[in-house]
């Protein structure tokens, strides 16, 4: 089960929110290049789940993530990942849901590149009121592949990793205030694959 907080956060703000004392210490940073995949008739978005594909560094990974709710930045959606082989989709063995696992590989031979985020996470763990939270900073772009059709990508996740869920909030309140003056951090309840989507629609 993941629970994390999106949001979004604009271009003049980014200086201040990196030189936030919370995020001194050096958070180690990674290229992340996704497609995301779905049937001609949207079976996948019309229930609101996402498979993805993921190479981060030299490793793929193959990821599903399911509905969940998502309120004010706030979801909690189940979510599944494991190594893979590009293009293999090995959902049998990645889903422990056999229901789902089963629907997905019938689903498989109908499945197709969508659409693509490509960004740079900066990833910082932090301890705040009681609970460990992974602080992520994305940066890059969503895209369609082979058109022109693309949008910058620019937001933070605050993903709990133990303790209370109300830390989420509170350590964004925290993380609003800098030295340098405020950050606008506004909480954002549409994913990237839901961005995606809207994109790959105009195509």
């Amino acid at each position: 089960m993941e629970t994390e907080l999106k949001l979004n956060l604009s271009e003049p703000d980014l200086p201040r929110l990196l030189n936030h004392p919370m995020l001194a210490a050096t958070g180690s940073a990674q290229r992340l290049l996704n497609t995301y995949f779905d049937t001609n008739d949207l079976a996948l978005q019309h229930r609101r789940m996402a498979v993805r594909e993921r190479l981060a560094g030299d490793q793929w990974l193959l990821t599903v993530k399911t509905a969940g709710r998502s309120e004010n930045g706030l979801s909690r959606r189940q979510e599944w990942e494991a190594p893979t082989t590009p293009g293999a989709l090995q959902f049998d063995t990645l889903v422990d849901d056999v229901a789902l696992a089963t629907e997905l590989v019938a689903m498989r031979p109908h499945l197709k590149a969508l659409f693509c985020t490509d960004f740079e996470r900066q990833r910082w763990v932090v301890t705040h009121a009681d609970a460990q939270i992974e602080v992520a900073l994305d940066q890059g772009r969503i895209h369609v592949p082979g058109t022109d059709l693309s949008e910058p990508l620019l937001e933070l996740e605050l993903e709990l990793l133990s303790g209370p869920e109300s830390a989420l909030m509170t350590l964004a309140d925290v993380l609003r205030q800098t030295p340098q003056g405020p950050v606008a951090l506004t909480p954002s309840d549409a994913s990237k694959a839901q961005r995606g989507m809207g994109l790959w629609r105009r195509a």
